[in-house]
Protein backbone atom coordinates (compact mmCIF):
# COMPACT_ATOMS: atom_id res chain seq x y z
CA UNK A 1 0.00 0.00 0.00
CA UNK A 2 2.92 2.37 0.54
CA UNK A 3 4.70 3.98 3.47
CA UNK A 4 3.01 5.35 6.58
CA UNK A 5 5.16 7.48 8.87
CA UNK A 6 4.02 7.57 12.51
CA UNK A 7 5.91 10.04 14.67
CA UNK A 8 6.62 9.34 18.32
CA UNK A 9 5.87 5.66 17.72
CA UNK A 10 8.27 3.89 20.08
CA UNK A 11 5.60 3.58 22.78
CA UNK A 12 2.12 4.69 23.86
CA UNK A 13 -0.46 5.74 21.29
CA UNK A 14 2.12 5.95 18.53
CA UNK A 15 3.17 2.33 18.92
CA UNK A 16 -0.41 1.06 18.72
CA UNK A 17 -1.17 3.31 15.75
CA UNK A 18 1.91 1.93 13.97
CA UNK A 19 0.84 -1.67 14.62
CA UNK A 20 -2.71 -0.98 13.47
CA UNK A 21 -1.60 0.65 10.21
CA UNK A 22 0.77 -2.25 9.55
CA UNK A 23 -2.17 -4.63 9.94
CA UNK A 24 -3.82 -2.79 7.02
CA UNK A 25 -0.79 -3.45 4.84
CA UNK A 26 1.15 -0.22 5.18
CA UNK A 27 4.92 -0.37 5.53
CA UNK A 28 5.28 1.66 8.72
CA UNK A 29 8.17 3.97 9.51
CA UNK A 30 8.31 3.85 13.32
CA UNK A 31 9.68 7.30 14.10
CA UNK A 32 11.42 8.04 17.39
CA UNK A 33 13.95 10.48 18.83
CA UNK A 34 15.81 8.50 21.49
CA UNK A 35 14.15 5.19 22.39
CA UNK A 36 15.88 2.83 19.97
CA UNK A 37 14.91 -0.26 21.98
CA UNK A 38 11.24 0.76 22.05
CA UNK A 39 11.06 1.49 18.33
CA UNK A 40 12.84 -1.74 17.48
CA UNK A 41 10.40 -3.67 19.68
CA UNK A 42 7.45 -2.09 17.86
CA UNK A 43 8.97 -3.00 14.47
CA UNK A 44 9.63 -6.55 15.71
CA UNK A 45 6.02 -6.97 16.88
CA UNK A 46 4.79 -5.78 13.50
CA UNK A 47 7.07 -8.25 11.70
CA UNK A 48 5.97 -11.09 14.00
CA UNK A 49 2.36 -10.33 13.08
CA UNK A 50 3.18 -10.53 9.39
CA UNK A 51 3.56 -6.81 8.73
CA UNK A 52 6.39 -4.59 7.59
CA UNK A 53 8.09 -1.81 9.55
CA UNK A 54 11.33 0.10 9.87
CA UNK A 55 12.55 2.13 12.86
CA UNK A 56 13.15 5.72 11.71
CA UNK A 57 15.20 7.83 14.08
CA UNK A 58 15.01 11.58 13.58
CA UNK A 59 13.98 14.68 15.52
CA UNK A 60 10.67 15.88 14.12
CA UNK A 61 11.29 19.40 15.45
CA UNK A 62 14.60 19.86 13.59
CA UNK A 63 14.46 20.91 9.93
CA UNK A 64 17.61 19.14 8.77
CA UNK A 65 16.78 15.99 10.70
CA UNK A 66 13.30 15.82 9.16
CA UNK A 67 14.56 16.48 5.67
CA UNK A 68 17.22 13.78 5.87
CA UNK A 69 14.97 11.29 7.68
CA UNK A 70 12.18 11.56 5.14
CA UNK A 71 14.65 11.37 2.24
CA UNK A 72 15.85 8.01 3.55
CA UNK A 73 12.29 6.68 3.56
CA UNK A 74 11.42 7.65 0.01
CA UNK A 75 7.89 8.69 -0.93
CA UNK A 76 5.65 8.77 2.13
CA UNK A 77 1.93 8.22 1.60
CA UNK A 78 0.63 8.77 5.14
CA UNK A 79 1.92 10.99 7.95
CA UNK A 80 0.54 10.62 11.46
CA UNK A 81 1.68 13.56 13.60
CA UNK A 82 1.66 11.97 17.04
CA UNK A 83 4.99 13.00 18.61
CA UNK A 84 4.83 15.05 21.78
CA UNK A 85 7.05 16.33 24.57
CA UNK A 86 6.47 17.03 28.29
CA UNK A 87 3.06 18.48 29.12
CA UNK A 88 3.43 20.21 32.51
CA UNK A 89 0.41 21.86 34.08
CA UNK A 90 1.03 25.28 35.63
CA UNK A 91 -0.95 28.38 36.62
CA UNK A 92 -1.16 30.99 33.91
CA UNK A 93 0.89 33.49 35.92
CA UNK A 94 3.82 31.06 35.82
CA UNK A 95 3.59 30.24 32.12
CA UNK A 96 6.27 31.78 29.96
CA UNK A 97 6.46 32.30 26.24
CA UNK A 98 9.06 29.56 26.14
CA UNK A 99 6.51 27.19 27.68
CA UNK A 100 4.19 27.98 24.78
CA UNK A 101 6.95 27.63 22.23
CA UNK A 102 7.82 24.24 23.67
CA UNK A 103 4.33 22.98 22.82
CA UNK A 104 4.21 24.72 19.45
CA UNK A 105 7.45 22.99 18.45
CA UNK A 106 5.69 19.63 18.51
CA UNK A 107 2.19 20.58 17.38
CA UNK A 108 2.85 23.27 14.76
CA UNK A 109 6.53 23.27 13.79
CA UNK A 110 6.94 19.50 13.48
CA UNK A 111 3.80 18.95 11.35
CA UNK A 112 4.87 21.83 9.11
CA UNK A 113 8.39 20.45 8.61
CA UNK A 114 7.04 16.98 7.88
CA UNK A 115 4.43 18.22 5.43
CA UNK A 116 7.02 20.23 3.54
CA UNK A 117 9.28 17.17 3.35
CA UNK A 118 6.63 14.76 2.03
CA UNK A 119 4.61 17.17 -0.09
CA UNK A 120 6.56 16.87 -3.37
CA UNK A 121 6.02 13.11 -3.44
CA UNK A 122 2.35 13.36 -2.52
CA UNK A 123 1.72 16.00 -5.18
CA UNK A 124 3.44 13.88 -7.79
CA UNK A 125 1.35 10.85 -6.79
CA UNK A 126 -1.87 12.85 -6.65
CA UNK A 127 -2.72 11.46 -3.24
CA UNK A 128 -1.70 11.52 0.40
CA UNK A 129 -2.99 11.42 3.96
CA UNK A 130 -2.05 13.70 6.86
CA UNK A 131 -3.55 12.77 10.23
CA UNK A 132 -2.88 15.14 13.12
CA UNK A 133 -3.33 13.75 16.62
CA UNK A 134 -4.98 16.56 18.56
CA UNK A 135 -6.67 16.48 21.96
CA UNK A 136 -10.06 17.06 23.51
CA UNK A 137 -8.44 19.81 25.61
CA UNK A 138 -8.77 22.22 22.69
CA UNK A 139 -12.56 21.91 23.13
CA UNK A 140 -12.57 21.75 26.93
CA UNK A 141 -10.00 24.47 27.67
CA UNK A 142 -8.46 22.74 30.67
CA UNK A 143 -7.28 25.11 33.41
CA UNK A 144 -3.54 25.63 33.98
CA UNK A 145 -2.90 24.15 30.56
CA UNK A 146 -3.08 27.15 28.24
CA UNK A 147 0.27 26.47 26.59
CA UNK A 148 -0.77 22.93 25.63
CA UNK A 149 -4.40 23.74 24.84
CA UNK A 150 -3.53 26.60 22.50
CA UNK A 151 -0.91 24.54 20.64
CA UNK A 152 -3.34 21.67 20.10
CA UNK A 153 -5.96 24.15 18.87
CA UNK A 154 -3.40 25.60 16.48
CA UNK A 155 -2.70 22.11 15.19
CA UNK A 156 -6.31 21.75 14.10
CA UNK A 157 -6.06 25.19 12.49
CA UNK A 158 -3.32 23.70 10.31
CA UNK A 159 -5.64 20.81 9.47
CA UNK A 160 -8.36 23.12 8.19
CA UNK A 161 -6.05 25.37 6.18
CA UNK A 162 -4.04 22.52 4.67
CA UNK A 163 -7.19 20.59 3.77
CA UNK A 164 -8.38 23.51 1.63
CA UNK A 165 -4.99 24.11 0.05
CA UNK A 166 -4.05 20.51 -0.64
CA UNK A 167 -7.44 19.08 -1.59
CA UNK A 168 -6.90 19.79 -5.31
CA UNK A 169 -3.85 17.49 -5.17
CA UNK A 170 -5.83 14.58 -3.71
CA UNK A 171 -4.29 15.04 -0.27
CA UNK A 172 -6.60 14.82 2.74
CA UNK A 173 -5.82 16.35 6.13
CA UNK A 174 -7.75 15.50 9.28
CA UNK A 175 -7.46 15.64 13.07
CA UNK A 176 -8.17 12.82 15.49
CA UNK A 177 -8.88 14.20 18.98
CA UNK A 178 -8.38 11.62 21.73
CA UNK A 179 -9.73 11.98 25.19
CA UNK A 180 -7.58 10.82 28.08
CA UNK A 181 -6.22 7.46 26.95
CA UNK A 182 -4.06 5.90 29.69
CA UNK A 183 -0.67 4.65 28.45
CA UNK A 184 2.65 3.80 30.10
CA UNK A 185 3.32 7.32 31.37
CA UNK A 186 0.05 7.31 33.35
CA UNK A 187 1.08 4.34 35.51
CA UNK A 188 1.25 6.47 38.68
CA UNK A 189 -2.06 8.31 38.21
CA UNK A 190 -4.22 7.88 41.37
CA UNK A 191 -7.58 6.08 41.05
CA UNK A 192 -9.57 9.20 41.99
CA UNK A 193 -8.36 10.93 38.83
CA UNK A 194 -9.96 8.21 36.72
CA UNK A 195 -13.19 8.47 38.71
CA UNK A 196 -13.40 12.21 38.20
CA UNK A 197 -12.74 11.93 34.47
CA UNK A 198 -15.31 9.17 33.96
CA UNK A 199 -18.13 11.30 35.40
CA UNK A 200 -18.23 13.17 32.10
CA UNK A 201 -17.83 10.18 29.75
CA UNK A 202 -21.28 9.11 28.47
CA UNK A 203 -20.03 5.64 27.50
CA UNK A 204 -18.91 5.14 31.09
CA UNK A 205 -15.46 3.68 30.57
CA UNK A 206 -11.94 4.75 29.65
CA UNK A 207 -10.74 4.47 26.10
CA UNK A 208 -7.77 2.36 25.05
CA UNK A 209 -5.02 3.14 22.52
CA UNK A 210 -6.62 0.90 19.91
CA UNK A 211 -9.68 3.18 19.89
CA UNK A 212 -7.47 5.98 18.62
CA UNK A 213 -5.57 3.71 16.24
CA UNK A 214 -8.80 2.55 14.61
CA UNK A 215 -9.81 6.14 13.90
CA UNK A 216 -6.40 6.93 12.42
CA UNK A 217 -6.52 3.77 10.30
CA UNK A 218 -9.89 4.81 8.89
CA UNK A 219 -8.66 8.29 7.96
CA UNK A 220 -5.60 6.74 6.29
CA UNK A 221 -7.71 4.27 4.32
CA UNK A 222 -9.33 4.53 0.89
CA UNK A 223 -12.67 4.59 2.72
CA UNK A 224 -11.89 8.13 3.91
CA UNK A 225 -11.01 9.49 0.46
CA UNK A 226 -13.86 12.05 0.64
CA UNK A 227 -13.18 13.15 4.25
CA UNK A 228 -10.93 16.15 4.80
CA UNK A 229 -10.57 19.11 7.13
CA UNK A 230 -12.45 17.27 9.87
CA UNK A 231 -11.97 16.84 13.61
CA UNK A 232 -12.92 13.38 14.89
CA UNK A 233 -13.31 13.24 18.67
CA UNK A 234 -12.60 9.81 20.12
CA UNK A 235 -13.45 10.25 23.79
CA UNK A 236 -16.61 8.32 24.60
CA UNK A 237 -18.80 11.34 23.89
CA UNK A 238 -17.15 13.64 26.40
CA UNK A 239 -17.17 16.67 24.10
CA UNK A 240 -20.40 16.12 22.21
CA UNK A 241 -22.09 19.39 21.32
Amino acid sequence: MGIALVTGASRGLGAVIAERLAADGWHVAVNYANDTAGASAVADRIAAAGGSATPARFDVTDERSVREGVAELGRVDVVVNNATGPQPMMPVEKQTWDDHLGQLRFFVKAPLLLLQAVLPGMREAGSGRIVNVGSEVSDLGNAEFGHYVSAKAAMHGLTRSWARELGPYGITVNTVEPGWIPVERHADVPPEDYTGYLRDVPLGHMGVPLDIAEAVAFLASPGARFVTGQRLAVNGGRTMS
